[in-house]
């Protein structure tokens, strides 16, 4: 089984990302279980035709007991969707809430174990320890970083680096969602390099996946035959593929603004 985590910036495309990976590895008959970190619960929307789903935090927080009908959900192509949510605005500690919900996730049903594929969508980066409850508690084996060529992007995919070389958590490639900035393959090309990993995919500004987005679906079952679409489903073959990580060796502030300058 391939357990991924797809980290990076908050807003950077992250659920559309993990989201149009699931939907293409299920269509190549792959079971795929999607567990979303954010405390925006959005991760799995796409893949539920636009409907939200209750999350673990909150159920946990109306202290009700909780099945595994309360929080796992069939979407596309029979791909297992859970949401974690977050605290209550103003208290608790969203990566805390990380650990705690996964905790009760694996009590209450075996959709962690019963699969091809995990992808974690994760927000943000690594300073907060909660957010790199999958790493440390040996639930991932391949990790990925999402980015633009933009320097906000980049020194916040940096930063997860930084937070992996801690961890002693290797770094399996580099994804880049284009932001249309200038020369943005090639400096994140040169970013993933320096590194010493490889860009993996450069998936470019489409405005079909937001359409797709809007009406409830990935680009995957709405727009199958679109380019756009193509592209993610090369990135999941790449990623079901996949064996081979580095040592990520962080860059510095310098560097990477000379690399965005």
């Amino acid at each position: 089984m391939k357990q991924i985590a797809i980290y990076g910036k908050g807003g950077i495309g992250k659920s559309s990302t993990a989201s149009n990976v699931a939907a293409a590895c299920a269509d190549e008959g792959y079971s795929v279980t999607i567990i979303g970190c954010d405390p925006k619960s959005d991760s799995s929307i796409t893949l539920l035709g636009g409907h939200r789903i209750p999350t673990v935090m909150e159920l946990m927080q109306q202290r009700v007991e909780i099945t595994e009908k309360d929080v796992v959900f069939e979407g596309y192509k029979g791909i297992k969707c859970v949401e974690v949510g977050g605290p209550e605005p103003g208290i608790g500690c969203a990566g805390r809430g990380i650990i705690v919900a996964i905790k009760m996730l694996q009590k209450i049903s075996t959709v962690m174990q019963d699969c091809d594929l995990i992808i974690y969508d994760v927000p943000g980066d690594i300073v907060c320890g909660g957010f790199a409850a999958p790493i440390r508690k040996g639930l991932v084996n391949d990790t990925y970083v999402l980015t633009s060529g933009e320097y906000m992007p980049l020194y916040a995919a940096n930063n997860i680096c930084k937070g992996f070389a801690r961890l002693g958590n290797q770094l399996n490639g580099v994804i880049c969602n284009s932001r249309n900035a200038e020369n943005e393959e090639a400096i994140v090309s040169a970013f993933a390099r320096e590194l010493g990993s490889e860009l993996l995919a450069f998936i470019p500004k489409d405005p079909l996946v937001q359409t797709c987005e809007r009406a409830g679906f990935s680009v995957i079952e709405k727009e199958p035959d679109s380019g756009i679409a193509k592209v993610y489903r090369k990135l999941a073959r790449t990623i079901i593929e996949r064996d081979s990580a580095c040592d990520p060796k962080p860059l510095t502030d310098a560097r990477l603004r000379e690399l965005t300058g």
